[in-house]
C-alpha cells in the first residue's frame, strides 16, 4: 500500500468516525431553569433534565441562562456532552 493510499484511507475512517458520533448526538435549547449541584443535572425551562459531566463548572451556571446543549442518551439519562452559553 502506497504513503497516498494510507493516507486517503485514514482520511475516510476518520470521517466516518466523526459523522457516526454526530449521528448519535442529539441538541437542545433553552434557558436553564434548575441546577441540582448535587445529583449534577440540570433542567431547562421545558421540563426535560440533563445530566452534567464532573469537566463542568456548575458554579458558572445560573437559571435564567440561554444554553445550547449536545447531548447523548445514555441508559436512559440525557448526557450533556457539549454546552454553549448564549449571550
Amino acid at each position: 500500500m502506497s504513503s497516498r493510499t494510507g493516507r486517503r484511507l485514514v482520511g475516510i475512517i476518520a470521517a466516518f468516525m466523526l459523522i457516526s458520533t454526530a449521528a448519535f448526538a442529539e441538541q437542545a435549547e433553552g434557558l436553564i431553569g434548575k441546577i441540582d449541584k448535587d445529583a449534577m443535572t440540570m433542567t431547562l425551562d421545558n421540563g426535560k433534565s440533563y445530566k452534567l459531566n464532573a469537566e463542568m463548572d456548575v458554579d458558572a451556571l445560573q437559571p435564567g441562562m440561554d444554553v445550547v446543549i449536545a447531548y447523548d442518551v445514555r441508559d436512559g439519562e440525557n448526557v450533556i456532552t457539549d454546552m454553549q452559553i448564549m449571550d
